[in-house]
């Protein structure tokens, strides 16, 4: 059986991948990550949901030498999907050079490995972000890009155009890139789910947080935007949806129906949610009103964007099945889960 080395296996939308792969039982799987952002306790809660026990290599993918012995050691290794990335957005413009030295040598020293060692199959973690701010909605593939707003979304749109760069000339390599727009909810179970190692930077996490007493009432910032109830809309998407779309590209790549080298698919629902919206999912989901207030806008903030996926249905066969309440709801399981772990 052949093997899948996922990057940042530790993480929130890694470790969700690792679990479908498993679950699907085509691949045996490997986990790199160093854990700066994330915990071993995540390979038990991976192990209590499919029953399966991985191996988490804790190696810095910045060091070639190491990440060269990992492909050494997997001879069958056939494809990576590659998340381990720094992420978050302020940490970035505070430290931009920790997050271009991170986040390119990693991905250059994986596609160095892939290319030396005959690994075919690359799936690369982007993101909506190298939209910034689109005018026309939604937002399609053909979209254009634009400046990113942080370093962290420029390492994303740079590091496509690495991919793009290096298939081009690559002997052995095809990749897609994964752009998704909102990854919100946890497993089913609730027991594997989003754990921010700081003060949560997303909605959900905040909104469960926050319903759980750990951080103060929520804050909306603006509520006089020009949409339906004044709060900005966003493209919310279940982190098992964003799994199996993974799972479906490297299938995709592996049973060669590409007809590109190098393809790029959007990830999202395909329609847009508001932030009161998502407050009342989770109202309803939880059964328990939240307390939140209205602030100012936010700079930077767009007013809205979300996707156009039919690209993604058409070849990858995949379409975003959660609702808002499956994500709230799932998101909700999660955070009473950690409560009761404490």
């Amino acid at each position: 059986m052949s093997t899948i080395l996922v990057t940042g296996g530790c993480g929130y939308i890694g470790s969700h991948t690792i679990i479908e792969l498993l679950n699907q039982g085509l691949h045996d799987v490997i986990s790199i990550d160093n854990l700066v952002n994330s915990s071993e306790k995540t390979i038990d809660r991976i192990e209590a949901i499919t029953g399966k026990r991985i191996v988490n290599y804790s190696i810095d993918l910045c060091d070639l030498a190491a990440t060269q012995a990992i492909f050494e050691h997997h001879p069958d290794l056939t494809g990576v999907i590659h998340f381990a990335a720094l992420k978050a957005v302020g940490e970035s413009v505070a430290e931009p050079l920790k997050y271009y030295h991170n986040n390119f040598e990693s991905l250059i020293n994986i596609l160095k490995c892939c290319e030396a060692f005959a690994v075919k199959d690359v799936i690369f973690s982007s993101s909506c972000t190298v939209y910034g701010s689109i005018d026309q909605l939604p937002v399609t593939e053909n979209s254009p890009v634009s400046r990113a707003e942080s370093p962290y979304g420029n390492t994303k749109l740079v590091g496509e155009e690495i991919l793009r760069d290096f298939i081009r000339i690559s002997k052995n390599v095809q990749a897609i890139a994964l752009r998704y727009f909102n990854p919100v909810g946890a497993h089913p179970t609730g027991l594997n789910g989003e754990l921010p190692a700081n003060k949560p930077n997303n909605l959900v996490p905040f909104i469960t947080q926050s319903a759980a007493g750990l951080l103060p009432p929520l804050t909306v910032f603006g509520g006089d935007y020009d949409t339906r109830d004044g709060s900005c809309i966003r493209d919310y998407i279940h982190v098992c949806d964003i799994a199996e779309a993974h799972v479906m590209a490297m299938d995709y790549l592996g049973n060669g129906k590409n007809t590109d080298a190098y393809e790029v698919f959007n990830l999202g629902s395909g329609e847009g949610v508001t932030v009161f919206e998502a407050v009342q999912a989770f109202e309803k989901a939880a059964g328990m009103k939240l307390k939140y207030m209205v602030g100012d806008r936010r700079p930077g903030d767009v007013m809205a964007i979300y996707s156009d996926s039919s690209k993604a249905e058409k070849y990858l066969g995949w379409k975003a099945k959660a609702s808002i309440h499956d994500m709230m709801a799932s998101a909700w399981k999660w955070q009473q889960h950690l409560m009761q772990e404490a």
